[in-house]
């Protein structure tokens, strides 16, 4: 295996609190040495001169849709492999929510293998819930974190049934493993398109309201208090969550949650004359929600950025808005939207970086996360300041779905290393396949 010497980088390892430069000594897949002073070069070693780069933990996204099995069309676990890598993240969480669901041993294993056979990234299944993801009955829970699955979730539908939702938050407890919820009250939702707003009534179309969502979450920390379990809300997108959420916390409640940079970034003004790549769930919502997902990010309220990538293909967004599928990719843009607030002054590098990383190994007890000796030698390099253009049909996707098409970023990956091997470097994938 290579060895590997990063000279004189801005290591960032929120984890181990270090914030300077250094350089960084990888050897046998893991990290040797963190030195403030210069280290000399074993023989053989690749060296990297990372002057003016952040080397930072791998970043690890908690939610991201891969389509496999059932959807190859939109997306494979190898071509969301490769945006992973492509974005900086050395580590996924594959939703079940896949035309074949994943709430058996059998599809979790299909998964892994062919991460195996992708050789790229980490991929982590998440379990279904309930069977079909139909909110009926539960699934084997035990057979499926036995078979890898690192959380539980019905992710694109709500668990609406209160019993059946308080029974696996104390199933669970068993396993010591998140459950992962997406907060949506259907009784509030049905036949809504977008956020209820201004902007909804301006279209004419039928809106969302927050409560909706809001709702949700204040009868799941309920039933959280009195189950002690484990819950992880998915896509926080107002206000009135992050309010709950954070007095949940100073409880001592067992909660964690997710923002996914579409909300912190855009508001539902972003929907403009029914553009169907700004239509997701839960939807864009107000100014002042994204205000406050922005404040929640900095006070440590939000544990990770999550992207809910969710690859779909050209004609289920070329129609009318209200049959327009739900979901954007976000993979490849992460970063980017990230470092936007870096860049205006909302967030510190340091915060940042763990909203990325660290954050979400601690949320689903996941490997890496930081840069400690011992470590995985999982690295991001990234050009802080280095400007592009996202153009969608560049993308390592298989989809193209995205809102911020011709919108210029600043802050790009270098390379990506997973287990001490590049699999990205300056714009181009290095398979081993």
């Amino acid at each position: 295996m290579t060895t590997v010497l990063f000279q004189r980088a801005r290591v960032i390892d929120p984890r181990n609190g270090v914030d300077g430069v250094r350089d960084v000594l990888v050897t046998d897949g893991r990290v040797a040495q963190v030195s403030e002073a210069p280290l000399p070069a074993p023989q053989d070693a690749r060296v990297v001169d990372a002057t003016g780069k952040w080397l930072v933990p791998g970043f690890i996204d908690l939610h991201v849709h891969l389509r496999e099995p059932g959807e190859e069309g939109k997306e494979t676990v190898l071509t969301g492999c490769r945006s992973a890598v492509a974005g900086g993240f050395t580590g996924v969480v594959a939703m079940p929510n896949t035309k074949v669901v994943n709430d058996s041993a059998l599809v979790t294993e299909l998964v892994l293998s062919r991460a195996r056979d992708a050789a790229l990234c980490h991929v982590y299944p998440a379990g279904a819930i309930t069977k079909g993801l139909k909110g009926e009955e539960l699934s084997e829970a035990g057979e499926l974190i036995g078979a890898g699955c690192v959380a539980l979730t019905d992710d694109g539908r709500p668990v609406m049934n209160a019993g059946l939702m308080r029974r696996v938050l104390q199933y669970a407890t068993q396993f010591d493993v998140p459950v992962m919820v997406h907060e949506e009250d259907l009784t509030l939702s049905a036949g809504g398109a977008m956020h209820e707003g201004a902007t909804s009534t301006r279209l004419g179309l039928r809106g969302i309201p927050a409560s909706a969502e809001v709702a949700m979450v204040a009868r799941d920390l309920v039933l959280l208090e009195e189950t002690k379990g484990r819950l992880h809300v998915a896509h926080v997108s107002c206000e009135g969550s992050v309010r709950l959420i954070r007095e949940a916390k100073k409880r001592g409640l067992r909660v964690t949650c997710e923002v996914a940079p579409h909300h912190f970034t855009l508001d539902d003004r972003a929907v403009g004359d029914y553009d169907t790549h700004a239509k997701m769930a839960p939807p864009l919502r107000s100014d002042a929600d994204v205000k406050a997902l922005r404040e929640a990010l900095v006070d440590g309220t939000v544990d990770a950025i999550a992207t809910d990538h969710a690859p779909h293909g050209v004609s289920d967004k070329l129609v009318e808005f209200e049959k327009g599928i739900n979901g954007i990719v976000g993979l490849e843009t992460a970063l980017g939207l990230t470092l936007a607030l870096v860049h205006e002054g909302v967030l510190t590098p340091r915060r940042a970086v763990e909203l990325l990383s660290d954050g979400p190994a601690r949320v689903f007890s996941l490997p890496g996360g930081h840069l400690a000796p011992g470590a995985p030698a999982d690295i991001t390099l990234v050009s802080p300041s280095e400007e592009w253009t996202v153009d969608a049909h560049r993308f390592y996707s298989r989809s193209r779905n995205t809102p911020f098409h011709g919108r210029t970023l600043k802050g790009r990956v270098t390379q990506t290393w997973v287990g001490g091997r590049c699999v990205f470097e300056d714009g181009q994938l290095k398979e081993s396949r």
